[in-house]
């Protein structure tokens, strides 16, 4: 009941609350493409109307595939996908603009997700070639320490184009900031491991993972805020699984797994991508790159998922989406159409229709919202 409470009181407060303003937003885009961006840009959003500033430079840099802020928005971190695999990070400035601090190698090829603990004193980053993911410590003045941890993760999963090795594709700490997880697309496991904020140290949780259907290949989690659970979206299925979290331990228990495609079209092609969560907690996004659509489920108060829709002719590959702390808008990257779009959502059904705002940017990959 308290959840259902929780869902109810903030699906009625936050669309009439917050007044119209410009929140800012990060963009990282693919630099080596035949009409290539320069790194990671920054743009605004009304939320009022809806509209998109015009982007600007925010940092020159080579693919910065993933990005992550600090609480307080003063400093930003970024994977770059190039063969030095580094992880950045950057000083965010009063006009938006970023000062790079430093960079550290991620000790992986291919590195694709970047994210902070709680305290904001360790990054963490998934390397998918490599197969690994690795820490680092954050210095006082918001740069990156050398490496602490490196993790290779092992096995090896049903695809046959992937069954050789590992792919860490995402990195999560849980709430309490007690446990980390890893989501793994080469060998469809979750893997599991109790951090240590004080020293950064990860060890493995017991069990040491968990498994989602063979052959699904787990991408990224989106956890539900003040509620026990967590919801994985597999890329090379198409589906949704949702987890229960045991409190106690962290343990992972998949009950359920939904297509995020509608019934009448094959899991083919390139697969889902971004997953994420409304700021009311009662509406769970899923983005599919092949179908260049989103996809959107209610979540029950047990945790259960239920279809609502589907909104196909989002800009092709929507590899990443993003919803403004408003919750009123959703903003869709389409990799392949060089192009964000920006989508209303309804604020009782939660489903998303078109607006006439867009921005046009070469291979846009990542969305961020500053903090609010």
């Amino acid at each position: 009941m308290e959840i259902r409470f929780l869902h109810l009181l903030l699906g009625l407060i936050l669309p009439y609350t917050l007044s119209a303003t410009e929140i800012p937003f990060y963009i990282g885009a693919y630099t080596n493409t035949p009409n290539p961006s320069r790194g990671i840009y920054r743009s605004t959003l009304n939320t009022g109307t809806g509209a998109l500033a015009a982007p600007m430079l925010a940092a020159e840099t080579a693919n910065p595939s993933y990005l992550a802020l600090t609480h307080d928005n003063k400093f930003l971190y970024a994977v770059n996908e190039t063969p030095a695999h580094t992880v950045e990070a950057f000083q965010v400035e009063s006009n938006g603009l970023l000062t790079r601090l430093n960079a550290q190698s991620t000790g992986g090829d291919s590195p694709c997700y970047v994210s902070l603990d709680d305290t904001e004193h360790t990054v963490f980053v998934a390397n998918y070639d490599g197969g690994s993911i690795a820490a680092f410590p954050v210095k006082a003045d918001g740069s990156l320490g050398e490496r602490a941890l490196l993790i290779p993760l092992s096995g090896f999963g049903l695809d046959p184009q992937e069954r050789t090795k590992s792919r860490a594709h995402s990195i999560y700490t849980s709430a309490g900031n007690r446990f980390v997880y890893a989501c793994d697309l080469g060998t469809d496991k979750i893997w599991s491991y109790h951090f240590d904020a004080a020293t950064g140290n990860l060890t493995p949780n017991n069990p040491p993972f968990v498994c989602v259907p063979s052959g699904a290949g787990p991408r990224h989690l989106a956890f539900l805020p003040g509620a026990p659970f967590a919801y994985v979206v597999n890329e090379r299925s198409m589906t949704v699984t949702a987890l229960a979290i045991d409190k106690v331990s962290g343990a992972l228990t998949p009950f359920q797994t939904l297509s995020s495609l509608p019934k009448d079209v094959p899991a083919s092609g390139s697969g889902s991508a971004a997953i994420r969560i409304h700021p009311n907690g009662k509406w769970l996004y899923v983005s599919n790159r092949s179908h260049a659509s989103i996809t959107q489920f209610t979540i029950g108060i047990d945790g259960r998922l239920a279809w609502a829709a589907n909104t196909p002719g989002v800009p092709a590959i929507p590899r990443d989406f993003a919803i403004d702390p408003s919750g009123r808008w959703l903003l869709a990257a389409g990799q392949k159409a060089n192009l964000i779009c920006n989508y209303k959502i309804d604020p009782v059904s939660g489903q998303i229709s078109p607006t006439p705002y867009s921005l046009t940017l070469s291979a846009p990959v990542c969305l961020l919202f500053e903090k609010p």
